[in-house]
């Protein structure tokens, strides 16, 4: 009697895809006028809809449609222009209702992709199934007491769109890119914060392994409200390596709902996995279908900016910058408005996307916060890269001294400023020419050097002309007389 060979994991392949949560930035709540800004104290933002108190008739925020229109163009969804909400019935404590409005059966988008780019520069497209329209559920609180929990009913009500792709994610990798493109694009459509640490982006990740070279889907579990993109890769390869583990030694995959231990990085089960039908949808008798007439349709896509690989492009075109550069640009919404800020008022624009996407860059990394919250004006960056450029100022004087002078001072002058703290490259070529005779009088040993051939020490004495000079003079003026005088 022969027995099948054991498969080897390596033999397997990831089959996932995924449910993303998108907490839209509106003002107020789907289906009440209660505010739905983030961090209040717990019940502060509630009302008789949040509560679901009797005889309390929920009314359509119409703003959370164009948002979820404009996402679903960005996407290249069909819009269904009539559409309709549901009831999706299940008992949760922080869900007064018993039940939540969602869209099932007609949802407002569907039919989409978006390509995404991995590190390797190989583009992946990922299809959208759809998107729908939901209500978000209130939070639970299972640390404020030993003997009860408590309710926060605040994010009762909330807009949220959700979106499910097709299982076309085939690694963690592809699932990452796809996360960070979908958290720039919802930022740049002003649609969501994106923030992954207050929620308003998470997700659920699907996913099942089969043999390499089938088409039969594998058994699919569920791992629940991953709300990194780090810990989405973490559950995606321990889930596929559990599960190939299982196969591999004879066993089957049980379809479940799972949680993810982001300390121990493993997935664990929290239920058994409900089908559609344990939901017991049925259209919402309360809310009338959403129809989206051609005329709004209309104005929303003529208020659609340029997607970021279109404005990617553009700046490439215009600017003669690369790829790399054009992308960091287009895919940051707050740097992008920056920098048109800044480019009317900027000599030479390549030195304005050098500055950006290089020194300032690494500056708001080390101070960990955001172009938005630079105090440096558009304007002002213009002015000081100018001086630079105009070779009035060296670019080591003005990242170390005249920006932080500007951080501490935002309203003033950049030129008076850099002329009061004595900053401005002083043009006295006695001064400098005494500078370089010291220089090369005191490295006699490295001039001697240089004149047989060693010529990576003119470094040296540039570096040491300009700590006599305190920085005050033009590289360019030293370069030229060290090498005048050392002929």
């Amino acid at each position: 009697m022969s027995t099948k060979a054991p498969i080897s994991p390596s033999e397997f392949e990831l089959v996932s895809g995924l449910e993303i949560h998108v907490q839209l930035n509106t003002q107020t709540k789907i289906f009440s006028a209660d505010s739905a800004a983030f961090g209040a104290k717990p019940n502060e933002h509630i009302s008789a809809v949040s509560l679901a108190l009797p005889g309390a008739l929920p009314k359509l925020n119409k703003q959370v449609v164009a948002k979820a229109v404009k996402m679903g163009l960005a996407l290249n969804c069909t819009i269904n222009q009539v559409n309709y909400f549901d009831r999706k019935n299940y008992f949760y404590a922080d869900l007064p209702k018993g039940y939540q409005i969602t869209q099932d059966n007609k949802p407002i988008c569907q039919n989409g992709y978006l390509v995404v780019t991995l590190a390797n520069g190989q583009e992946k497209r990922i299809g959208i199934n759809r998107i729908h329209l939901e209500e978000d559920a209130g939070k639970s609180l299972h640390d404020q007491d030993d003997k009860f929990s408590y309710v926060d009913l605040n994010r009762a009500g909330v807009p949220l769109i959700e979106i499910v792709t097709e299982p076309d994610i085939r690694s963690s990798e592809e699932a990452s890119a796809l996360l960070i493109a979908m958290r720039k694009l919802v930022r740049h459509l002003d649609v969501s914060d994106g923030n992954m640490e207050e929620g308003s982006l998470r997700c659920d990740a699907n996913i099942s392994i089969r043999e390499h070279g089938t088409t039969v889907f594998g058994t699919r579990c569920e791992v629940k409200n991953l709300n990194s993109i780090r810990n989405v890769r973490r559950a995606m390869d321990f889930e596929f390596n559990r599960q190939a583990a299982v196969i591999t030694a004879g066993g089957k995959i049980i379809q479940s709902t799972l949680n993810f231990d982001a300390d121990q990085g493993s997935t664990s089960p929290m239920r058994s996995k409900e089908e559609a039908n344990d939901y017991r949808y049925f259209p919402d008798p309360d809310l009338p279908p959403i129809h989206i007439s051609d005329e709004w349709l209309a104005q929303i896509k003529s208020e659609m900016p340029a997607l970021p690989e279109e404005i990617a492009k553009q700046l490439v075109d215009k600017l003669g910058i690369n790829a790399s550069e054009a992308s960091m640009l287009a895919d940051d919404a707050d740097l992008l408005h920056y920098f048109n800020q800044a480019l009317p008022a900027v000599t030479n624009q390549k030195s304005l996307v050098n500055w950006l996407t290089g020194s300032i860059r690494a500056l708001l990394n080390e101070q960990e916060i955001i172009i938005s919250a630079f105090e440096v004006s558009p304007k002002q960056l213009a002015d000081i890269i100018n001086l630079v450029d105009g070779k009035k100022i060296t670019q080591q004087i003005a990242l170390q001294q005249l920006l932080p002078a500007i951080q501490k001072a935002p309203g003033a002058g950049v030129n008076q400023l850099a002329a009061e703290l004595n900053l401005l490259i002083e043009e006295n070529g006695d001064s400098l020419s005494t500078f370089v005779d010291e220089v090369l009088t005191k490295y006699d040993a490295q001039v001697q050097a240089y004149k047989k051939g060693k010529k990576g020490v003119l470094g040296l004495f540039v570096g040491e002309v300009m700590k006599l000079a305190k920085g005050k003079a033009d590289p360019q003026k030293i370069n030229e007389l060290l090498q005048e005088k050392l002929k």
